[in-house]
């Protein structure tokens, strides 16, 4: 195994080295995705962290590389104890994994009610180096069928749906203004049925959404609605088009409950698909963990996937 050097994140330009290693790791994965999509990356940074955890980069993600200054492997938090392992295919060991999960354990678990600290930490089905690790360090696996992860992909050049929405709606880019604050107002209503105030507090303040739309790769034309007769946005989706791999992400996709069982989020999906196609994407991906999900991105073509489980270790001090 070649030396690595292992270093906390030090700013702007190693969130712009993250970015093209990662797409590196994709393209070495012939476009299967065993790490984070490099829109993955900036949706997490401009939203997850952004918005919700408010934390620091340079606390949290850690990189390894060679003499030479070649990134091998990179480990950030996502929130509550989750962490993330990306490893270039090049360098992946089982002693690497194991040094980037004791890091991990040391510095990225969170402390409970309990006292014990907690760590999460999710890994393919197939993937055997990654699973043994975690075993060999201590983690249990939570292999029920309701903890495991879809991460789907789906070919542009497969046939898309025609999929119209239903009369009286439209689906079209999101505007600004007024049908900015319904978008924002649909996310909490979508994602949040049953707290109606996250839906109201989305729409008072829309700067959370400002702070996604200033991610690197957000487009106007691929972040798509779904808008119902009254004006009022029904569903949504947002597509992710990175032009260096020609790939895409869908985050999010959501339909208010109000409208939901009308295709209309099977709509807004293969609208993206064929704006995508017209940019040169060949590929799509999308994470779904609820059976609703499943069906939808299984009825429009993301039918290959690898399936995820979390892993998780509890360390009491």
């Amino acid at each position: 195994m070649m030396a690595l050097t292992r270093r906390l994140y030090q700013g702007e330009d190693d969130y712009w080295r993250i970015r093209t290693f990662l797409r590196e790791v994709l393209l070495r994965n012939d476009l299967r995705e065993l790490s984070w999509h490099v829109a993955e990356f900036d949706y997490w940074r401009w939203h997850l962290v952004a918005n919700l955890s408010g934390g620091d980069l340079a606390d949290g993600v850690f990189l390894w590389e060679t003499a030479e200054g070649r990134l091998a492997a990179v480990l950030n938090p996502i929130m509550g104890g989750e962490a993330i392992l990306h490893v270039h295919p090049d360098f992946r060991t089982p002693a690497l994994e194991d040094e980037m999960l004791t890091v991990a354990a040391e510095h990225l678990a969170v402390t409970g009610d309990d006292g014990r600290r907690t760590l999460w930490v999710s890994a393919g089905v197939a993937d055997e180096l990654r699973r043994a690790a975690l075993t060999r360090n201590g983690f249990e696996c939570l292999s029920a069928p309701e903890r495991q992860a879809y991460w789907r992909r789906r070919p542009l050049d497969a046939p898309i749906p025609a999929s119209p929405p239903p009369l009286g709606y439209t689906v079209r880019a999101l505007g600004d203004g007024l049908e900015l604050l319904e978008r924002c107002y649909a996310s909490g209503l979508a994602f949040h049925p049953d707290e109606p105030a996250i839906a109201i507090e989305n729409r008072d303040d829309v700067s959370w959404y400002r702070n996604i739309q200033n991610a690197p790769l957000y487009r106007r034309d691929l972040d798509l609605v779904a808008v119902a007769p009254d004006g009022a946005v029904a569903a949504f989706c947002t597509a992710w088009f990175d032009d260096v791999t020609r790939t895409a992400v869908f985050e999010p996709v959501g339909t208010v409950p109000a409208h939901q069982r009308r295709g209309l989020g099977k709509a807004v999906l293969c609208e993206a698909f064929r704006r995508l196609k017209r940019l040169g994407a060949v590929m799509a991906y999308v994470h779904s963990y609820e059976a609703p999900a499943h069906a939808l991105y299984a009825s429009v073509g993301f039918t290959d996937y690898d399936l995820v489980e979390p892993f998780f270790k509890s360390i009491l001090r």
